[in-house]
């Protein structure tokens, strides 16, 4: 039997509807997708229609639509929303791959981005900078600029996964177990740093560690998006190059190799692309929970565990998530606006909830 043939009939499934296919529910995230984005863009204090933000964009290429729009509407959505809106998709996108990665690697379905330490290790890097910029990051603080904590959260997620990874190496390959283990004891090192550092933090540096801490999209600049876009877009396109690989470990170690796999090279591949693509997603978007866990997990029951769909699918379904967060965050306590991480664990947290209550019942 080859590896496709296991995946057609391996892991439950949830019946979404006969008639609707794995295609067929990747082309509807893709139009669902598209319409959230359309509605994030023309959602604020300055109203955009559709059509207008369509014809903004599009007079950009040299292309006039028959939708007029104000210089106040074009400025609004060319310097605000839509660098706003494009990371929102490429951090929830690289955030689910991730996810739906790991959970492969790990064989796992309950797996997170988070377990090979690279979130904790962005977060530990984001706040030295805030907390000690003056007196430990003065010299280099002038020649980055605003660049200076995302190019840093960025070095200290990979860092803190290289660790890891070296931790559970043992020279000969690389064991799924100590890489576990590894990353629940650096992340509760960093995690401990991190609270040091925070304990030393006065007032300001304290409002702005708790807001990045909870993960947010507000002031989203193309600076921002061109700095962390090749992380996030070298792991949204090759993860999927690795689907094959990942859909062969599901059976075992063993029987990958046996399929003709590389194996430990495919473990090393898929470690650093999480952790590119999450340093890169925490680095500019700050900590932003569950999309990694519960996106793939679902998609996981409704396609079962062939990544060569899952891995697209969770990419289109954290960019959908991440942006009906992002509206929900801006539009429930406006003109305020909440961290987007508070909202994705209030529709995380029932939903993981209910995943649980229902392995349960399956199981009795």
């Amino acid at each position: 039997m080859t590896v496709h043939a296991v995946m057609a009939t391996a892991g439950p499934r949830l019946r979404l509807k006969p008639s609707l296919s794995r295609a067929g529910l990747c082309w509807l995230l893709a139009l669902l997708l598209a319409v959230a984005a359309l509605a994030a863009l023309g959602s604020g204090a300055v109203a955009i229609s559709a059509g207008q933000a369509v014809a903004i964009v599009a007079d950009r290429f040299g292309i006039a639509l028959p939708w007029p729009f104000g210089t106040d509407q074009q400025a609004v959505l060319l310097v605000i929303r839509a660098p706003r809106l494009v990371l929102g998709l490429l951090v929830g996108g690289a955030l689910a791959a991730s996810g739906a990665a790991m959970q492969g690697l790990f064989r796992n379905p309950l797996a997170d981005p988070a377990l090979i330490g690279v979130s904790s290790g962005a977060a530990l890097a984001a706040v030295a900078v805030i907390v000690l910029r003056d007196s430990l990051f003065g010299a280099v603080a002038g020649a980055f600029g605003a660049y200076l904590l995302p190019v840093a959260a960025i070095v200290g997620g990979f860092a803190v996964s290289w660790l890891v990874y070296r931790l559970a190496d043992s020279g000969e390959r690389l064991d799924v177990a100590s890489l576990l283990l590894s990353g629940i004891a650096i992340n509760a090192l960093a995690g401990s740093a991190t609270g040091l550092l925070v304990y030393l933090a006065d007032d300001d540096q304290l409002r702005s560690l708790t807001f990045w801490s909870l993960g947010s999209l507000n002031g989203a600049g193309w600076d921002g998006v061109a700095i962390g876009a090749p992380f996030l877009l070298a792991n949204l396109l090759l993860l999927p190059w690795l689907a094959d690989a990942l859909n062969a470990l599901l059976l075992g170690e063993a029987e990958a190799g046996h399929l003709g796999f590389p194996v430990e090279r495919i473990k090393t591949g898929v470690v650093a692309l999480v952790a590119l693509g999450v340093g890169a997603a925490v680095a500019l978007s700050g900590v932003i929970g569950f999309v990694g866990l519960v996106v793939p997990h679902l998609l996981r029951l409704a396609l079962g565990p062939d990544h060569r769909w899952l891995l697209p699918a969770s990419a289109l379904l954290g960019a959908l998530l991440l942006i009906c967060a992002d509206y929900l965050a801006r539009s429930l306590a406006a003109p305020a606006e909440i961290p987007i991480g508070i909202v994705t664990g209030l529709l995380g947290s029932p939903f993981f909830l209910w995943l649980l209550f229902r392995q349960k019942l399956m199981g009795h």
